[in-house]
């Protein structure tokens, strides 16, 4: 397949270019990037706009399901609340449905009020403060121009944070490092504040400005520091989420980091100055006058545009980018090279060396890395590593079909962007979040089943768009589950729900009241309000758990019990009873044996990725219900059908959506900007084409469900017979036009082409079968039928 440019998920808006501080590390005012003296104090109506604007298109472009903003300055709280204001709206505003916002400022804090923080509530605006910790370390480098300390103005407004009505605004603290401050007394300062997060960042430098290294301190003082507090944090219990800390835990295993400073993982930040120019990271300021600068506006310019600007592209390269010396490291996994910025050098390596802090970092990491003993790594098998599909694998789904293999690699991208989402909203709930962290390096089969789990996306999503309900509490939930899973003992506030405690995958236990209630956990099972579980207790008036139908090479969930799986459209059902159960057991058993049967090419994908069933109430007239949900990969939600074909045909239906809908948050088959409707030959109203696209792809299984039916009752007669012949001869003259429609559009990437290419190929073949000319006269007259009364809707709001 052909490479198109890599998306941008996170981006940091500069509201205002000047501060009210004067700290003397400032890698703005104080390093060799002066680009600051020319910009706008503050950003203008028109650049919110169209940043919000670029933001939205590539969203929608690559189907992002969420976007990462920081307000950022300078210091942006000098931009006062009516800007700030107007730049929530407009990025609210421009984000496309389904594309989640997790909005955040970081600020100094010595103008924050609770006019501001109502602002951040109503809007969602989670707060980072920068604190270098007690009064001696921080007023080291952060005080006012005239020499006056900042440290009182910012400790007032981190009691703010803490206020019951703000405190899930409080993100976390940033500190600089000092290597003369006391690093137990810095970090003690900092847990005093309650935050939910502590970031360390090293101060900015390069080859040609190194950092400071006091003789007496040794050859690698950035590293003594921050192990100074590392085995303090660690004999603590690790109380509070450190971010250095957990990255290196996470990067010695395999997974990704949670910072750009280290790891492999590819740059996705863009930054978008006052006056409305794309620049790179800030921290390029410190390399040379106007590193991070790239020529480009969001007034003239895309952000794939962006992405594809050679120093944007120069940080996609990962391993082959860095110096021969790094990627010979040992630890260049867990290092990456360092932050970038800090690996200049004038002369002609530029930034293809080691970073300045190399050996601070090698004494760091593999003195963590002996600490926490080998590392636990992940089976391939388990956990495949997040990749673009292979040519062959995108011709496969193309097809329709998808072998094991081919929805495994969607499945691990689609649990990729999950973790990311959770990680999103860590700050929300530091003790699960702590949790969460530990078990991904003690037990990350368990993590990793837990967050697999359809809903658990589905319940971020909710939360990262701020709907109205949602809330953190599913971090501890999440946590709790895979805790338990691990079998590791904890003991943790968990929420109630309407009366029960839900365990994602697990099921819930009926508790009573609401609130939040603990949950511990130890080697015999676990207990909430008195009311204890066993690891083999049975299903019950208290204990409910997620029931699971195992069959020949598939085993499913009926998921009951989870309140986020009121994902669908349509509203689900209450807990089965028995004899639901075994009806659905049943029918699902026979569905399966259909299925591997009659459609054999649809079988191991749908084995491989569809693990959870959730049940629907009937349609209003008794109809068939089924659906899929964007943000819920891995299951359908369907009203079980009276006869085991139909259940048969509903699950690779709504699969087909599942797996469709898992290509497009990886890959752009089509032109977002095409907001024309198209006529899809199945429904009365006109239809966007992702609309079309999804309907088209679904139908390719539908055509085939339908053409196997009409071979088996080839050459006999009846009712069922007829109605096999009609819905074949129906299907697959829809779903041909419609491929037809597709390709006609001007609208398909050249991978959307092939991807229609594809589905023209496997549908062809249907058209071939002879069906009988009755069958084929009521399809045209239904096709033609369809089509006149959509064109006379379509001309309708014409002629008025």
């Amino acid at each position: 397949m052909g490479q198109h440019p890599f998306s941008f998920s996170q981006f940091v808006l500069k509201v205002h270019s000047r501060c009210d501080l004067a700290c003397d590390h400032c890698y703005v005012y104080e390093h060799a990037d002066s680009s600051w003296r020319g910009l706008p104090r503050a950003a203008g109506a028109e650049v919110l706009a169209a940043t919000a604007d670029r933001i939205g298109d590539h969203a929608r472009a690559h189907s992002l399901p969420a976007v990462h903003v920081v307000l950022h300055g300078g210091e942006p709280l000098l931009a006062g609340p009516a800007l700030l204001r107007r730049a929530a709206e407009e990025l609210h505003r421009a984000l496309p449905e389904g594309c989640a916002l997790d909005l955040r400022i970081h600020t100094n804090a010595v103008l924050l009020s609770t006019t501001f923080l109502d602002l951040f509530a109503e809007y969602g605006i989670k707060v980072g403060v920068s604190l270098d910790g007690d009064l001696a370390a921080n007023d080291r480098h952060r005080r006012f121009a005239d020499g006056r300390s900042s440290h009182a103005k910012v400790l007032k407004a981190l009691g703010l944070l803490r206020r019951p009505e703000y405190r899930h605004l409080y993100a976390g603290l940033l500190c600089t490092i000092d290597v003369e401050n006391d690093p137990i007394a810095v970090y003690e300062a900092l847990l005093a504040e309650a935050p939910p997060r502590i970031d360390f960042l090293l101060p900015h430098a390069t080859w040609d400005t190194p950092p400071p290294r006091p003789e007496r301190l040794g050859a690698t003082p950035y590293a003594d520091w921050l192990l100074a507090i590392h085995e303090r944090w660690d004999a603590d219990g690790r109380p509070v989420p450190v971010r250095i800390f957990d990255s290196i835990h996470r990067t010695l295993r395999g997974r990704s980091s949670l910072t750009e400073s280290l790891g492999l993982d590819p740059a996705d930040l863009v930054v978008v100055e006052t006056d409305g120019s794309f620049e790179q990271a800030d921290s390029l300021k410190t390399a040379y006058d106007g590193a991070p600068a790239t020529g480009f506006t969001v007034f003239e310019h895309t952000l794939d545009q962006v992405a594809d600007h050679p120093g944007m592209r120069e940080r996609q390269s990962g391993l082959a980018g860095l110096a021969e010396q790094c990627r010979g490291c040992p630890v260049v996994r867990s290092c990456g090279g360092g932050l970038y910025a800090h690996r200049w050098r004038t002369g002609g390596s530029g930034f293809v060396n080691p970073s300045v802090f190399c050996g601070d970092l090698m004494r760091l990491i593999t003195t963590v890395r002996d600490r926490i003993g080998p590392a636990t790594t992940v089976p391939a098998q388990a956990v495949p590593p997040e990749a673009d599909l292979t040519d062959e694998q995108f011709d496969q789904l193309a097809s329709g079909y998808g072998d094991r293999a081919t929805v495994t690699a969607l499945a691990a991208a689609q649990l990729g962007i999950t973790r990311r989402m959770v990680a999103a909203l860590a700050d929300g709930r530091p003790d699960a979040w702590q949790l969460l962290t530990e078990l991904d390096g003690r037990a990350p089969h368990a993590l990793d089943a837990v967050l697999a789990h359809p809903y658990a996306r589905a319940w971020a999503a909710r939360c990262l768009r701020g709907e109205r309900g949602a809330d953190l509490g599913g971090l501890a939930e999440l946590a709790a589950a895979a805790a338990l899973r691990a079998r590791v003992e904890v003991d943790l506030p968990v929420p109630v729900r309407g009366g029960a405690v839900h365990l994602p995958t697990l099921g819930r236990l009926l508790v009573g009241g609401g609130g939040e209630a603990r949950l511990t956990a130890t080697a015999e099972g676990f207990a909430v309000r008195g009311v204890t579980v066993g690891w083999d207790t049975p299903d019950g008036a208290a204990w409910q758990p997620v029931r699971r139908v195992a069959l020949p090479g598939w085993t499913v969930a009926l998921e009951d019990t989870d309140p986020q799986r009121d994902s669908h459209q349509w509203p689900v059902a209450e807990r089965l009873s028995d004899d639901e159960l075994l009806g659905w057991t049943g029918g699902l058993r026979e569905a399966w044996e259909l299925i591997g049967r009659d459609l054999p090419g649809y079988a191991p994908g749908l084995a491989a990725g569809l693990g959870t069933v959730t049940p629907l109430r009937p349609g209003p007239d008794g109809g068939d219900v089924s659906a899929a949900a964007r943000q819920a990969f891995g299951a359908v939600g369907i009203a079980r059908p009276t006869t085991a074909p139909i259940l048969a045909l509903l699950l690779v239906h709504e699969f087909q959506h599942v797996k469709l809908g898992a290509v497009l948050d990886r890959h752009e088959l089509f032109d977002p900007e095409d907001v024309r409707l198209y006529h899809a030959p199945w429904r009365p109203d006109p239809r966007p084409l992702e609309g079309l696209l999804q309907g088209t792809y679904a139908h390719l299984a539908v055509t085939e469900f339908w053409g196997t039916r009409v071979r088996t009752y080839d050459g006999l007669a009846g009712a069922a017979a007829d109605r096999a012949r009609l819905q074949f001869a129906l299907w697959r003259s829809h779903t041909a036009t419609a491929v037809e429609t597709l390709a006609a559009s001007g609208s398909l990437t050249k991978l959307g082409e092939r991807l229609a290419d594809g589905m023209r190929r496997a549908v062809a073949p249907w058209l071939e079968v002879a069906v009988g000319s009755s069958a084929e006269a009521a399809a045209r007259a239904e096709a033609v039928a369809a089509l006149t009364a959509w064109e006379a809707r379509a001309a309708a709001p014409e002629r008025a």
